[in-house]
């Protein structure tokens, strides 16, 4: 795990997310996780951050 990473998905989880994965389907549900509700968005974007790799 990437330290820049996990505070990038507290903060900013769509930067995170496209760091992590690019521009894919993840990418887009986290943009709209995060339209949501910014929790949302966080978690998906932590779940990415330490599942993929």
């Amino acid at each position: 795990m990437d330290i820049v990473k996990i505070l990038l998905a507290i903060f900013l989880p769509p930067v995170a997310a496209f760091m992590q994965v690019g521009i894919t389907l993840h990418f887009w549900v986290n943009i709209v996780l995060t339209l949501l509700g910014g929790l949302p968005g966080m978690v998906h974007a932590l779940w990415l951050v330490v599942t993929k790799k």
